[in-house]
C-alpha cells in the first residue's frame, strides 16, 4: 500500500510539472523557445526520479517475473499524471495567465480533435520513441555527463517541433482548455497506446543491442 501510495504521489508531482511546462509552452510566442522551455518539465522529472507514464513505458519490455506488477504501477502513474496535469490546467483556468493561453490551447485542442485516429496514433508512436530516449539517455551513466541532459531537451524540442503526440501533455492541454468529454478521453487512451507502442518498439532495440539503461 505505501508502495502504490509513493507512486502516486511521484506521478501526481510528475504531472504538475508537465502542466507547468506546458503552461510556459503556451505562454512563449516563438515556438522553438517554447519548446525547449517545455523541456524544463521532463528535466525535472528525471532528476528528481518522479513517475511519467510515458518515460516509464519503455521499461515495460524488461521486466520478466514482475511484468503484472509493473502494469499495476503503469496504471497508477498514469492516474497520477492524469491528477496532476488537471490540476494544473484548472488551477490556469482561474488565474489570468488564462487570458494570455486561452486561444493558443483551444487551438491545440481543436487540432486534435479535428485529426483522423491514425494520424494521432503514428505521431505517439514517434514521440513515445523520443521520450524513451529522452529517459534512457539521462540514465545512462556510460554517455557523458553534458549529453544527458542535453538529450532530455532535445528529444523534447523535437517531438514538440514535429507537433507528436505525448498522451501526459495533452491531459494537461484538454484540462486547461477545459475540453474534457467522452472524445477527448478516447483520444487520450489512442495516445497512450501510441506512446507505449514507441516506447516498447525503441526500448526492445536498444535492450537487444545490449545498451539499456534500465
Amino acid at each position: 500500500m505505501l508502495k502504490n501510495i509513493k507512486i502516486l504521489l511521484d506521478a501526481l508531482f510528475a504531472g504538475i510539472f508537465i502542466g507547468i511546462a506546458g503552461t510556459v509552452y503556451l505562454c512563449t510566442k516563438n515556438p522553438v523557445t517554447g519548446a525547449f522551455l517545455f523541456g524544463f518539465g521532463l528535466l525535472t522529472i528525471v532528476c528528481f526520479q518522479l513517475k511519467l507514464y510515458t518515460g516509464a513505458i519503455g521499461y515495460l519490455v524488461v521486466q520478466g517475473k514482475n511484468f503484472p506488477r509493473y502494469l499495476l504501477d503503469l496504471l497508477l502513474i498514469w492516474l497520477g499524471n492524469l491528477a496532476g496535469c488537471a490540476a494544473v490546467g484548472y488551477a490556469v483556468r482561474a488565474t489570468r495567465t488564462l487570458n494570455i493561453i486561452e486561444a493558443k490551447v483551444q487551438t491545440i485542442v481543436e487540432t486534435k480533435a479535428a485529426d483522423t485516429p491514425s494520424s494521432l496514433f503514428i505521431l505517439a508512436i514517434f514521440c513515445g520513441m523520443l521520450m524513451f530516449t529522452a529517459v534512457d539517455a539521462f540514465k545512462n551513466e556510460k554517455l557523458p555527463s553534458v549529453c544527458r541532459p542535453v538529450m532530455v531537451f532535445l528529444c523534447v524540442m523535437v517531438f514538440i517541433l514535429c507537433g507528436f503526440e505525448h498522451c501526459i501533455a495533452n491531459m494537461y492541454y484538454f484540462s486547461a482548455a477545459n475540453a474534457w468529454s467522452t472524445q477527448t478521453l478516447l483520444l487520450t487512451l489512442l495516445m497512450t497506446l501510441g506512446n507505449s507502442v514507441g516506447g516498447n518498439l525503441f526500448a526492445a532495440l536498444v535492450k537487444h543491442s545490449g545498451k539499456l539503461a534500465e
